[in-house]
């Protein structure tokens, strides 16, 4: 019989995975796994769990929002990668991202099918300062609502709570001074954002992060966005991000497989929604397809 570990956080976005582990489990069973079931309890217990136990078996699924799915990804890339199990991912956060861009079902029974009936599929996965992000990592506007917003708030609103965190911080951006430099250029300024991701969708938010996103093209999708200087440069960028487009000049894109950052004072970064440190200086790169996620064919 196939075995199958499963890792699952009963806390994520409203607990809704609870009343639900019976038939997610009957899923699995019912495809032919033996399963494993470990419960977190704390922050980074996935990340040991999948760390230690990972590499003996074939399957690992886990379910939780974008912050679990990054502890658990963390785990496997601490494995050598002809031990990685395929992973499968039961997205029940509050904005589940990541999720979308896979196009994973927002149904948990239905995602636990596509788990063990899916096809892996291979993705990057970025590293900054030593750390590995999923989908994002970032400074600045909308980057701290993830944290920031009360989880008990995240609870009752869910959703809402992100989009009302977000219009409050849209009236006290800050600037950053900042420098960077990646493989085809560099840039110095003052930013209201900076993002690196591999995703459709950040904080909800879909529109804002480029075209042609891939997830195994071994580049990140980076989205700045300059401080305007002219009153009509601030209505042309509230206007753009009101509309969830990037239609501004103040917004930029480019590709790049990695990035450096310099900024004149220490940042607080994000990553996958969960915060990431405070640094000054910040190097990303990507790590091409070292792992696969069970998607729909």
């Amino acid at each position: 019989m196939k075995k199958l570990l499963f890792i699952y956080n009963p806390f994520a976005g409203k607990s809704k995975i609870r009343g639900k582990v019976s038939d997610i489990l009957s899923r699995f069973i019912r495809a032919g796994y033996r399963v494993e079931v470990y419960v977190t309890q704390a922050a980074g217990e996935a990340t040991q769990v999948a760390s230690k136990r990972g590499g003996s078996f074939p399957l690992l699924v886990c379910s939780g929002g974008d912050g679990t799915l990054n502890e658990v990804i963390s785990g496997l890339m601490r494995l050598s990668p002809e031990k990685r199990p395929a992973l499968g991912y039961i997205p029940a956060g509050t904005t589940n991202d990541f999720a979308r861009t896979l196009g994973l079902p927002g149904d948990l029974v239905k995602a636990a099918k596509v788990a063990v009936t899916g096809k892996p599929f291979p993705v990057d996965i970025g590293q900054a300062n030593g750390a590995y992000f999923n989908y994002v990592f970032g400074f600045g506007a909308f980057t701290a609502v993830s944290y920031e917003t009360p989880q008990e708030l995240k609870k009752v609103l869910g959703h809402q709570a992100y989009l009302l965190e977000g219009a409050r911080s849209l009236m006290n951006l800050k600037r950053y001074p900042m420098r960077m430099a990646w493989e085809d250029g560099e840039i110095e300024g003052n930013f209201l954002f900076g993002g690196v991701s591999n995703s459709l969708s950040v904080a909800g938010i879909k529109g804002l992060w480029g075209e042609d996103i891939q997830l195994n093209d071994g580049k990140f999708e980076v989205t700045l966005i300059r401080e305007p200087e002219t009153l009509r440069e601030w209505t042309e960028l509230m206007a753009a991000l009101l509309a969830k487009d990037d239609r501004s000049s103040s917004v930029l894109h480019f590709k790049t497989s990695w990035i450096q950052f310099h900024g004149e004072e220490e940042i607080r970064w994000v990553k996958d929604g969960e915060f990431a440190g405070s640094w000054q200086d910040v190097e990303l790169h990507v790590v091409h397809t070292p792992l696969s996620i069970v998607k729909t064919e």
